[in-house]
């Protein structure tokens, strides 16, 4: 597999922090049933359910945002770790073992869990899983450095190294192409990946000291990313290679800003773990503009977020064992 590395051009605007809007959002916390779950990720499945990796009950969770009720699942490996997960189109929870090294899939129906591991052995820790359009799980691994990709029909394992060495893949998405795009957390980089040559293309952003840490996928193609070491939310053009525009976080230089999602008006939504209480903001790429409201119980730190195909907000709310529905849209 060969690897080819880019530089990104370093012409790049900086916006100025400008006022900051106060948001009225209704958001609805809910304790998980398990103390000390510590809820990593959330996911929607394909009926709405919100569901969770409990990594600290080694459990995955589901919740009725209608009913308010939970089910919980736990794995059959202890001390896997479950980390992010994602659904299937069947409904299937996908989920990625980040202390026990493998991708496990539940099915929600019969609690079968089906583990999936490299077939040479290697040690991997698997971390953000995403589908692509023709339902190959891809995900990334934070310490062992690879990006995985995984057949579900065949249970075929493909593993890649990045080329920067303790780069950390940490958040993915898929673009429009097909192409997997994920954050380099130890690294200022960000990164695709060919599906068929599984040839990996850095970008590396022109601030040295910049951490990309969560990303998502915008409406046109686009991706917004946060930098979690200088505070900032930035605009890429993947098509172009090239970072758009840098905004400085609302919360300032410590805000830490780490889960993000966008909705399907375009609206980007993301919190920030280093301001306490946690803040969910709300940025308006076409005015430009910043809205902030604090999270009812702190957050106890927003690793992800989702957005549902009805304008609502899925987050996990780590630190204080809450997952959280927000209706989002205006």
């Amino acid at each position: 597999m060969s690897i080819r590395v880019g530089l990104l051009a370093l012409s790049v605007a900086i916006a100025a922090s400008g006022a900051v809007g106060t948001l009225h959002l209704q958001i609805k916390e809910y304790e998980v049933p398990t103390p000390k779950s510590r809820p990593h990720d959330p996911a929607m499945a394909p009926d709405g359910a919100l569901w969770y990796t409990g990594q600290g009950a080694n459990k995955l969770g589901r919740l009725d945002p209608a009913s308010g009720q939970f089910k919980e699942y736990p794995l059959k490996a202890a001390g896997s770790g479950p980390h992010g997960l994602v659904a299937d189109t069947d409904g299937n929870i996908w989920f990625t073992a980040i202390s026990g090294g493998y991708v496990g899939k539940l099915d929600p129906k019969s609690g079968a869990i089906t583990e999936y591991r490299p077939a040479d052995g290697t040690e991997i820790d698997p971390h953000t899983p995403v589908f692509d359009r023709e339902g190959i799980l891809w995900f990334t691994n934070e310490d062992t450095n690879y990006i995985g990709r995984l057949d579900p029909k065949t249970g075929k394992m493909s593993l890649v190294k990045v080329p920067t060495a303790h780069a950390v893949p940490y958040g993915i998405v898929v673009l429009p192409n097909g192409q997997p795009f994920f954050c380099e957390f130890g690294a200022n980089k960000l990164g695709t990946i060919d599906p068929k040559s599984m040839t990996v293309h850095e970008y590396a952003l022109p601030n040295a000291s910049a951490r990309p840490r969560r990303l998502a996928l915008a409406p046109d193609g686009t991706i917004f990313y946060t930098d979690y070491a200088r505070g900032y939310l930035g605009h890429f053009d993947p098509a172009a290679g090239r970072l758009l525009k840098e905004w400085p976080s609302p919360g300032g230089e410590g805000s830490e800003p780490y889960g993000i999602a966008i909705t399907s008006d375009g609206i980007v939504w993301y919190s920030e773990s280093g301001v306490n209480p946690n803040t969910l903001v709300r940025f308006d790429p076409k005015a430009e503009s910043f809205s902030a409201e604090s999270i009812p119980s702190g957050g106890g730190t927003v690793r992800n977020m989702v957005a549902t195909r009805d304008g609502r907000l899925y987050l996990a709310c780590s630190g204080v064992n809450k997952v959280a529905v927000v209706q989002a849209a205006r």
